[in-house]
């Protein structure tokens, strides 16, 4: 019972501090709330307010998400993410924040990736993980740390991140709070060798400097 105890209240202060980091990117909502209509065929810069009356508790609430390990057997790079967004809680429409479990493998990789709409405030619940982030041009400098249970880094919106499980015998695992109600997620890995149609393997062999064949191989 007490693990579970702190584990709530570590998700109660994450949340709390990312509700701070949403001021500086979100515009203040102009009513209580906005539950999202998903239904909605109107498309508009997030989503469509359902009907006030005929919102209930329901809106606000997903049970039994963040507290069960996942399989991080399913992919080569051995993490899993589950992500509460407003996909998952309409009633985070306007609200800009959301929260992230990641579960790593012995050995898991959460491989470089960046959030386009949100700032990252990550903190290690289990297990020890090497982080970091690498700044924009021309520096790209890397700003990395070893973070142990229950400390906590920062991932700047829009820079690319990651997290690695140093330990190749004991899982891991972190919860994140986001800066948005949808942050996106954009792998770099995907987006550079698995974009549809894909990009031109001379564009990519100038870009990395390397023989098309690897290329090639890359795609594949």
């Amino acid at each position: 019972m007490a693990c579970s105890s702190s584990f709530l209240h570590l998700l109660a202060a994450l949340l709390a501090l990312a509700s701070w980091q949403a001021i500086a990117s979100v515009p203040s909502p102009l009513q209580d709330f906005c539950v999202a209509d998903l239904n909605s065929p109107v498309r508009v810069n997030g989503f469509v307010c359902k009907d006030p009356t005929n919102v209930t508790a329901d809106d606000f609430f997903k049970a039994a998400m963040l507290d069960k390990p996942r399989d991080t057997m399913a992919n080569k790079v051995g993490s899993n993410v589950t992500l509460i967004n407003v996909m998952e809680i309409p009633g985070l429409n306007t609200l800009g924040i959301s929260i992230v479990r990641v579960d790593y493998a012995p050995l898991g990789l959460n491989p470089p990736h960046t959030h386009p709409r949100a700032t990252e405030i990550f903190t290690v619940v289990e297990g020890t993980l090497y982080a970091g982030f690498v700044t924009s041009n021309p520096d790209n400098k890397l700003f990395s740390k070893m973070l142990n249970k229950g400390d906590v880094f920062v991932f700047p919106k829009g820079l690319i991140h990651f997290q690695f499980n140093l330990n190749p015998h004991k899982p891991a695992v972190a919860i994140s709070s986001l800066s948005g109600q949808n942050p996106g997620i954009i792998t770099i890995a995907n987006a550079a060798f698995k974009s549809k149609p894909p990009i031109s393997d001379d564009i990519l062999a100038n870009a990395f400097q390397v023989d098309k064949k690897i290329i090639d191989m890359l795609q594949a």
